[in-house]
């Protein structure tokens, strides 16, 4: 029998437990699906948008394959790290162990002003109207007038359209109730999602980004001279532009319109700004007060140049969505560079070998790309690996019962019976209010739903 520990429970992490539970060539095999957390399902249950209910639903594919007789869920183990179990130390009690663990750190702006209060990371804000445990219930108050997203993704479309969007609507989903309160009391007036090149280049979907027009009282407001500076929306009709390019260019130019939109009937306004360039973030009162913005231009080689002109926005509100960078996990390799484990095919290299036992899949292994469904075929290229490694890896030596190895060592997991648990907690918290079922946001109220106590 080969015994395998997956190291997270995200899409990342399931999709390479069914790709070994589907291959044939090895047909004993038993996995363990580890995680920090005493939840599964990683970014759908943390970073998908509350009101994504579709995305959301992607939980029930990866249900099945963790309630298989074969798996095992093992949350609440934490891997690495100054309290964690050492990655040596996990591989001597398994044949094979794969590390699934994402890229868990955001981008810097790496401008002045980044670290002033009313300054975050957008992953942070997701994390927080998403209940993990790692960021306090009340952590946002929500009280500035104008918030600006940096980035043109769909994580920035993301945030500005739950600032932008009213609590009742919220009231059906699964936000925690301090969130909903905040969002419920928000003052935020009005949204600027902006990006340093032009409409063409952003990364947003045309799905994300007609959901920002169906908003109810809110308007999108896009500057015309704007679309007119980028070259593919200049010569539109006559490129052979990507047909999400061409599907996004013609949802902003319905929105755009020569001077200022009557916006009277809109309680908030999102403004889509292109060619802004963040150069500081300003202060007043030792808070963040706005954002300076260089004024970029297209360059003619399909990026952007600086005009040495600025402008300044107004904001008590500065998030950050430029993308995530993968964390060391001290007793692996870590490429800095490039945020990932050195692997081949999946098989972590260690000064250039590859290291018998070890292996990685989803952003950890290939950077912070792609969206949740290119994470099955990167699995699979894993798996694959690792059986090919199989007549190998099936000498070494692994315990016959791991889980018991873990509770010797003082950890306390919370397998899938726990999870069940939690959840239960989740639907009596949301009857309790009313409301469907609501997460439990704080590690003390996810243990003690796990171990069945009453909160």
């Amino acid at each position: 029998m080969l015994r395998v520990a997956v190291v997270g429970s995200g899409p990342s992490g399931v999709y390479t437990a069914q790709a070994l539970l589907n291959q044939s060539l090895v047909p004993e095999v038993r996995v363990h699906v580890l995680d920090r957390l005493p939840t599964p399902y990683g970014l759908v249950r943390y970073g998908v948008a509350p009101d994504h209910e579709k995305i959301k639903s992607l939980q029930n594919s990866l249900r099945a394959v963790l309630e298989d007789e074969r798996v095992t869920f093992v949350g609440h183990v934490q891997i690495g790290g100054a309290d964690g179990v050492p990655p040596a130390r996990l591989a001597e009690q398994y044949h094979a162990v794969v590390y699934c663990v994402g890229a868990a750190a955001d981008r810097p702006l790496a401008v002045p002003g980044e670290d002033l209060p009313g300054s975050w990371s957008a992953t942070r804000f997701v994390s927080w109207y998403s209940a993990h445990p790692d960021i306090a219930p009340d952590g946002f108050a929500l009280e500035a007038r104008s918030a600006v997203v940096i980035g043109v993704g769909n994580v920035a479309v993301d945030v500005a359209r739950i600032l932008a969007r009213g609590a009742d609507e919220l009231r059906a989903t699964d936000v925690p109730r301090a969130a909903l309160g905040a969002l419920a009391g928000s003052r935020v007036r009005e949204v600027h999602i902006a990006g340093r090149r032009g409409p063409s280049q952003a990364r947003f979907t045309t799905k994300e980004l007609r959901e920002l027009g169906a908003l109810p009282g809110a308007r999108v407001v896009v500057d015309p001279a704007e679309l007119a500076m980028d070259p593919a929306y200049a010569a539109q009709e006559g490129l052979p532009l990507p047909a999400v390019v061409r599907r996004n260019l013609d949802v902003l130019r319905g929105w755009s319109a020569p001077g200022e939109p009557a916006v009277a009937d809109a309680a908030r306004r999102i403004r889509l700004r292109f060619f802004l360039r963040p150069v500081e973030l300003l202060e007043r009162g030792g808070r963040v007060a706005g954002v300076r913005f260089a004024r970029t231009a297209p360059d003619g080689a399909g990026g952007v140049q600086d005009t040495g002109a600025y402008e300044d926005v107004e904001a008590q509100l500065v998030l950050r969505a430029v993308g995530y960078r993968g964390v060391e996990l001290p007793g692996l390799p870590f490429d800095p560079v490039r945020g990932t484990v050195p692997h081949a095919a999946g098989r972590v290299l260690r000064d250039g070998v590859p290291s018998p036992g070890e292996y990685v899949a989803g952003w950890i292994k290939r950077g912070p790309t792609g969206v949740i469904g290119s994470n099955r075929s990167c699995a699979k290229e894993t798996v694959a690996s690792l059986i090919e490694d199989a007549p190998l890896l099936a000498r070494r030596p692994a315990a016959e019962d791991p889980l018991a190895v873990l509770r010797a060592w003082g950890l306390r997991p919370v397998e899938w019976d726990g999870w069940l648990s939690i959840e239960r907690a989740e639907a009596a918290l949301g009857r309790s209010l009313g409301r469907g079922p609501v997460k439990i946001p704080d590690w003390q109220g996810l243990l003690a739903a796990a171990r069945g106590e009453e909160g």
